[in-house]
Protein backbone atom coordinates (compact mmCIF):
# COMPACT_ATOMS: atom_id res chain seq x y z
CA UNK A 1 0.00 0.00 0.00
CA UNK A 2 1.39 3.39 -1.03
CA UNK A 3 1.76 6.07 1.64
CA UNK A 4 2.70 9.68 0.79
CA UNK A 5 4.72 11.77 3.24
CA UNK A 6 6.51 15.06 3.67
CA UNK A 7 9.93 14.95 5.33
CA UNK A 8 11.13 17.99 7.27
CA UNK A 9 14.85 18.01 8.04
CA UNK A 10 15.65 20.67 10.65
CA UNK A 11 19.38 21.22 10.14
CA UNK A 12 20.45 23.56 12.92
CA UNK A 13 24.16 23.18 13.60
CA UNK A 14 27.26 20.98 13.52
CA UNK A 15 30.27 21.14 15.82
CA UNK A 16 33.89 19.94 15.98
CA UNK A 17 34.04 19.12 12.28
CA UNK A 18 37.14 17.90 10.46
CA UNK A 19 39.52 20.70 9.43
CA UNK A 20 39.78 20.20 5.67
CA UNK A 21 41.71 23.37 4.75
CA UNK A 22 45.28 24.46 5.54
CA UNK A 23 43.84 27.35 7.58
CA UNK A 24 42.60 24.84 10.15
CA UNK A 25 38.99 25.50 9.09
CA UNK A 26 36.51 24.23 6.50
CA UNK A 27 33.71 25.50 4.27
CA UNK A 28 31.07 22.95 5.24
CA UNK A 29 27.66 22.08 3.90
CA UNK A 30 25.39 19.09 4.55
CA UNK A 31 23.63 16.89 2.01
CA UNK A 32 20.55 14.99 3.24
CA UNK A 33 19.51 11.80 1.44
CA UNK A 34 16.07 10.19 1.89
CA UNK A 35 14.78 7.44 -0.41
CA UNK A 36 15.27 8.85 -3.94
CA UNK A 37 15.62 12.53 -2.98
CA UNK A 38 18.46 14.68 -1.69
CA UNK A 39 18.92 18.32 -0.73
CA UNK A 40 21.80 20.48 0.49
CA UNK A 41 22.18 23.20 3.07
CA UNK A 42 23.95 26.42 2.21
CA UNK A 43 27.75 26.58 2.39
CA UNK A 44 29.21 28.41 5.40
CA UNK A 45 32.78 29.62 4.99
CA UNK A 46 35.73 29.11 7.35
CA UNK A 47 34.17 27.36 10.30
CA UNK A 48 34.28 24.06 12.16
CA UNK A 49 30.97 24.72 13.86
CA UNK A 50 28.48 25.86 11.18
CA UNK A 51 25.04 27.11 12.19
CA UNK A 52 23.00 26.43 9.08
CA UNK A 53 19.68 27.07 10.88
CA UNK A 54 17.93 25.68 7.82
CA UNK A 55 14.78 23.64 7.19
CA UNK A 56 14.88 21.26 4.21
CA UNK A 57 11.43 20.12 3.01
CA UNK A 58 11.05 16.92 0.95
CA UNK A 59 7.62 16.84 -0.68
CA UNK A 60 5.69 13.87 -2.08
CA UNK A 61 7.85 11.15 -0.56
CA UNK A 62 6.26 7.83 -1.60
CA UNK A 63 6.71 4.81 0.67
CA UNK A 64 5.17 1.37 0.38
CA UNK A 65 4.03 -0.76 3.29
CA UNK A 66 1.57 -0.97 6.14
CA UNK A 67 0.86 2.26 8.03
CA UNK A 68 1.94 0.85 11.41
CA UNK A 69 5.21 -0.36 9.90
CA UNK A 70 5.94 3.12 8.60
CA UNK A 71 5.25 4.63 12.00
CA UNK A 72 7.33 2.16 14.00
CA UNK A 73 10.20 1.55 11.57
CA UNK A 74 10.65 4.40 9.06
CA UNK A 75 13.46 4.43 6.49
CA UNK A 76 16.89 5.71 7.46
CA UNK A 77 18.00 9.25 6.64
CA UNK A 78 21.63 9.63 5.52
CA UNK A 79 23.42 12.93 6.17
CA UNK A 80 26.83 13.62 4.67
CA UNK A 81 29.05 16.61 5.44
CA UNK A 82 31.30 18.10 2.74
CA UNK A 83 33.90 20.84 2.45
CA UNK A 84 33.24 23.11 -0.52
CA UNK A 85 36.36 23.86 -2.55
CA UNK A 86 36.69 26.83 -4.87
CA UNK A 87 38.35 24.51 -7.38
CA UNK A 88 37.31 20.93 -7.99
CA UNK A 89 34.68 18.81 -6.30
CA UNK A 90 33.67 19.00 -2.65
CA UNK A 91 35.66 16.93 -0.15
CA UNK A 92 33.87 14.35 2.00
CA UNK A 93 34.16 15.14 5.73
CA UNK A 94 31.89 12.61 7.42
CA UNK A 95 28.55 10.83 7.56
CA UNK A 96 25.79 10.14 10.06
CA UNK A 97 22.38 8.45 10.11
CA UNK A 98 19.03 9.33 11.65
CA UNK A 99 15.46 8.06 11.89
CA UNK A 100 12.61 10.57 11.64
CA UNK A 101 9.76 10.91 14.11
CA UNK A 102 6.67 9.77 12.15
CA UNK A 103 3.22 11.35 12.32
CA UNK A 104 0.34 9.57 10.57
CA UNK A 105 -2.52 11.62 9.16
CA UNK A 106 -4.94 10.51 11.92
CA UNK A 107 -2.58 11.59 14.74
CA UNK A 108 -2.48 14.95 16.48
CA UNK A 109 0.59 17.17 16.12
CA UNK A 110 1.13 17.77 19.83
CA UNK A 111 3.50 16.94 22.71
CA UNK A 112 5.23 14.84 23.79
CA UNK A 113 6.29 13.61 20.32
CA UNK A 114 5.78 16.83 18.39
CA UNK A 115 7.33 19.14 17.58
CA UNK A 116 10.51 17.02 17.58
CA UNK A 117 13.43 18.16 19.70
CA UNK A 118 16.93 18.83 18.41
CA UNK A 119 19.41 16.09 19.24
CA UNK A 120 23.04 15.33 18.49
CA UNK A 121 24.05 12.72 15.91
CA UNK A 122 27.63 11.45 15.89
CA UNK A 123 29.43 12.06 12.59
CA UNK A 124 31.92 9.42 11.41
CA UNK A 125 34.75 9.64 8.92
CA UNK A 126 35.61 6.00 8.31
CA UNK A 127 35.97 4.47 11.77
CA UNK A 128 36.93 7.77 13.40
CA UNK A 129 34.54 10.29 14.94
CA UNK A 130 34.41 13.60 13.05
CA UNK A 131 32.08 15.87 14.97
CA UNK A 132 28.37 16.06 15.81
CA UNK A 133 25.24 17.18 13.97
CA UNK A 134 22.49 19.00 15.89
CA UNK A 135 19.24 18.37 14.03
CA UNK A 136 15.68 17.02 14.15
CA UNK A 137 13.73 15.07 11.56
CA UNK A 138 9.99 14.51 11.17
CA UNK A 139 8.06 12.47 8.59
CA UNK A 140 4.46 13.67 8.17
CA UNK A 141 1.87 11.60 6.33
CA UNK A 142 -0.19 13.49 3.75
CA UNK A 143 -3.82 12.47 4.19
CA UNK A 144 -6.88 12.79 1.90
CA UNK A 145 -6.98 16.56 2.48
CA UNK A 146 -3.54 17.02 0.95
CA UNK A 147 -0.72 19.17 2.25
CA UNK A 148 -3.20 21.71 3.63
CA UNK A 149 -3.75 19.31 6.55
CA UNK A 150 -0.07 19.34 7.50
CA UNK A 151 0.99 21.37 10.55
CA UNK A 152 2.09 24.89 9.51
CA UNK A 153 5.73 25.90 9.57
CA UNK A 154 5.83 28.38 12.44
CA UNK A 155 8.34 31.13 11.46
CA UNK A 156 10.60 32.93 11.92
CA UNK A 157 11.11 34.34 8.44
CA UNK A 158 14.31 35.96 7.28
CA UNK A 159 13.93 37.92 4.05
CA UNK A 160 17.71 38.36 3.76
CA UNK A 161 18.14 34.61 3.27
CA UNK A 162 15.81 34.46 0.27
CA UNK A 163 14.31 31.01 -0.32
CA UNK A 164 16.09 29.45 2.68
CA UNK A 165 13.68 28.44 5.44
CA UNK A 166 15.03 28.73 9.00
CA UNK A 167 14.31 26.12 11.67
CA UNK A 168 10.78 26.82 13.01
CA UNK A 169 9.88 28.14 16.43
CA UNK A 170 9.34 25.37 18.94
CA UNK A 171 12.28 23.43 17.49
CA UNK A 172 15.02 26.05 17.28
CA UNK A 173 16.72 26.75 20.65
CA UNK A 174 15.93 29.84 22.68
CA UNK A 175 18.95 32.16 22.64
CA UNK A 176 20.35 34.49 25.30
CA UNK A 177 23.10 37.11 25.05
CA UNK A 178 26.46 36.16 26.59
CA UNK A 179 29.71 38.08 26.98
CA UNK A 180 32.65 35.79 26.28
CA UNK A 181 35.96 36.81 27.85
CA UNK A 182 39.27 35.24 26.82
CA UNK A 183 42.60 35.96 28.50
CA UNK A 184 45.79 35.62 26.42
CA UNK A 185 47.87 32.70 27.64
CA UNK A 186 51.46 33.34 28.68
CA UNK A 187 52.91 30.14 27.27
CA UNK A 188 51.72 31.07 23.78
CA UNK A 189 54.12 34.00 23.72
CA UNK A 190 57.05 31.71 24.53
CA UNK A 191 55.92 29.25 21.86
CA UNK A 192 55.90 32.01 19.26
CA UNK A 193 59.41 33.23 20.20
CA UNK A 194 60.88 29.73 20.05
CA UNK A 195 59.08 28.46 16.96
CA UNK A 196 58.94 31.54 14.78
CA UNK A 197 61.67 33.88 16.00
CA UNK A 198 61.59 37.62 16.49
CA UNK A 199 60.54 38.38 12.91
CA UNK A 200 57.25 36.49 13.23
CA UNK A 201 53.89 38.27 13.45
CA UNK A 202 51.75 35.91 15.50
CA UNK A 203 48.06 36.45 16.12
CA UNK A 204 45.58 34.72 18.43
CA UNK A 205 42.16 34.10 16.94
CA UNK A 206 39.38 32.90 19.18
CA UNK A 207 35.90 32.06 17.93
CA UNK A 208 32.70 30.81 19.48
CA UNK A 209 31.63 29.62 16.10
CA UNK A 210 27.98 29.24 15.30
CA UNK A 211 26.98 31.75 17.95
CA UNK A 212 24.05 33.87 16.89
CA UNK A 213 22.26 34.06 13.58
CA UNK A 214 25.23 35.59 11.76
CA UNK A 215 27.46 32.52 12.07
CA UNK A 216 30.91 32.63 13.61
CA UNK A 217 32.13 35.39 15.91
CA UNK A 218 35.84 36.02 16.07
CA UNK A 219 38.32 38.35 17.67
CA UNK A 220 42.04 38.41 18.11
CA UNK A 221 45.27 39.90 19.38
CA UNK A 222 48.63 40.31 17.70
CA UNK A 223 51.68 39.04 19.54
CA UNK A 224 52.50 42.46 21.00
CA UNK A 225 48.89 42.97 22.08
CA UNK A 226 48.87 39.57 23.75
CA UNK A 227 52.07 40.39 25.66
CA UNK A 228 50.67 43.77 26.72
CA UNK A 229 47.44 42.18 27.88
CA UNK A 230 49.45 39.78 30.03
CA UNK A 231 51.22 42.67 31.73
CA UNK A 232 47.99 44.57 32.30
CA UNK A 233 46.01 41.42 33.09
CA UNK A 234 43.72 42.52 30.29
CA UNK A 235 40.97 40.43 28.75
CA UNK A 236 39.67 40.21 25.19
CA UNK A 237 35.92 39.79 24.85
CA UNK A 238 33.04 39.59 22.41
CA UNK A 239 29.27 39.15 22.56
CA UNK A 240 27.51 36.01 21.35
CA UNK A 241 23.94 34.74 21.25
CA UNK A 242 23.97 31.21 22.73
CA UNK A 243 21.23 28.69 23.52
CA UNK A 244 19.80 28.86 27.02
CA UNK A 245 20.25 25.08 27.14
CA UNK A 246 23.94 24.75 28.06
CA UNK A 247 24.17 21.32 26.42
CA UNK A 248 23.65 23.00 23.04
CA UNK A 249 26.50 25.51 23.39
CA UNK A 250 29.00 25.36 20.52
CA UNK A 251 32.68 24.80 21.34
CA UNK A 252 35.23 27.58 21.64
CA UNK A 253 37.88 27.22 18.92
CA UNK A 254 41.25 28.92 19.48
CA UNK A 255 43.76 29.24 16.64
CA UNK A 256 47.25 30.72 16.56
CA UNK A 257 48.37 31.92 13.13
CA UNK A 258 51.48 33.61 11.79
CA UNK A 259 50.64 36.60 9.61
CA UNK A 260 52.56 36.81 6.32
CA UNK A 261 52.80 39.34 3.51
CA UNK A 262 49.86 40.12 1.22
CA UNK A 263 47.28 39.08 3.82
CA UNK A 264 48.42 35.47 3.97
CA UNK A 265 48.86 33.54 7.19
CA UNK A 266 50.06 30.14 8.33
CA UNK A 267 48.40 28.06 11.00
CA UNK A 268 50.67 27.55 14.01
CA UNK A 269 48.29 25.50 16.14
CA UNK A 270 44.75 25.22 17.40
CA UNK A 271 42.79 24.07 20.41
CA UNK A 272 39.08 23.43 21.03
CA UNK A 273 37.33 23.93 24.36
CA UNK A 274 34.50 21.47 23.81
CA UNK A 275 32.36 22.60 26.72
CA UNK A 276 32.05 26.05 28.30
CA UNK A 277 29.75 24.83 31.05
CA UNK A 278 32.30 25.03 33.87
CA UNK A 279 33.27 28.58 32.85
CA UNK A 280 29.77 30.07 32.95
CA UNK A 281 29.26 32.81 35.53
CA UNK A 282 25.78 33.99 36.43
CA UNK A 283 25.54 37.19 38.44
CA UNK A 284 23.51 36.88 41.64
CA UNK A 285 19.87 37.91 41.60
CA UNK A 286 19.94 41.39 43.15
CA UNK A 287 16.20 41.37 43.81
CA UNK A 288 16.48 38.10 45.74
CA UNK A 289 19.45 39.47 47.70
CA UNK A 290 17.41 42.60 48.55
CA UNK A 291 14.52 40.54 49.84
CA UNK A 292 16.84 38.31 51.86
CA UNK A 293 18.51 41.36 53.41
CA UNK A 294 15.13 42.92 54.16
CA UNK A 295 13.90 39.70 55.76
Amino acid sequence: EKQVFQLRAHMYQARSLFAADSSGLSDPFARVFFISQSQCTEVLNETLCPTWDQLLVFDNVELYGEAHEMRDDPPIIVIEIYDQDTMGKADFMGRTFAKPVVKMSDEQYCPPRFPPQLEYYQIYRGNATAGDLLAAFELLQIGPGGKSDLPPIDGPTDMDRGPILPVPLGIRPVLSRYRVEVTALEHLVSVWSVAWGRRASPRVLEGLEGAGSQGSVRGGWTGNQAAASLKKRGIGSFLADLPENELLHPPLNIRVVDCRAFGRYTLVGSHTVSSLRKFIYRPPDRKAQHWNAAG
